[in-house]
This record gives C-alpha cells, structure tokens and sequence, in this order.
C-alpha cells in the first residue's frame, strides 16, 4: 500500500468517525460573545451549551472559540462559528444567529431538531 493510500484511508477513517451531537436549535440576537467578540444578527454563529463549551476561568480563551460546525436539520445544511456560550441550553442544543437558524427553518418557527458536528 502506498503512502498516499494510506493516509486517505486514514483521512476517510478519522472523518467517518466525527462525533455527532443532536438537540434543539434555537435563535438569539447576538453581540458581546463568551469568545470576547461582538457579533451581529447576519453573522453565522452559534451559542453552544456549556457541555459542549467547556468551563474555562477565561471563556475568551475556550478552545471551542473560532471553531466552526456543520448543522443539519430540515434536509438541509449550513455552517456557523463558535462565538457564545448558551448557559440554558441542554448538552447538544445550540443557539444561533438568525441569519444561521433561516438557512435551516423559518424564524417564527422558533425551535427545531438538528444534529450538529465539529468541522
């Protein structure tokens, strides 16, 4: 086996197996996250729980900051940047800007099921 065919089976193995998250998405107005930048609501970011977020002494410095995830639901996809923490969401539900929860479901419709995985 060459070199080159071993690392893109390795590459195949290690995206195969990305941790999956499931929960409810819901939408916030964003502006002064836990990452220590302002955002806005026609920003692509989310709000994780503090399961997925960590518990850091300095929020600014959690290694989820800046990191971006894929987001499923309604047959369709859309990516967002870790900006916030959202300290009522349960482990694997997020909260996003609104611009991100429309690329998924209309606003009005307030909450949906989504699974949610690390890029």
């Amino acid at each position: 086996m060459s070199a080159l065919t071993k690392f893109l089976v390795a590459v195949a193995v290690s995206a195969s197996t990305a941790v999956a998250f499931t929960g409810d998405m819901t939408h916030y107005t964003p502006g002064l996250g836990a990452c220590g930048r302002v955002n806005t609501a026609s920003d692509p970011v989310v709000a994780l729980s503090r399961a997925e977020y960590g518990n850091h002494a300095n929020p600014n410095n959690a290694p989820v900051c800046g990191r971006w995830i894929t987001i499923h639901g309604n047959g369709r996809t859309t990516a967002a940047q870790v900006v916030d923490l959202c300290p009522s969401c349960a482990s694997g539900s997020i909260d996003v800007s609104p611009v991100i929860f429309d690329d998924i479901a209309p606003l009005d419709v307030g909450r949906v099921q989504v699974t949610w995985e690390f890029q």
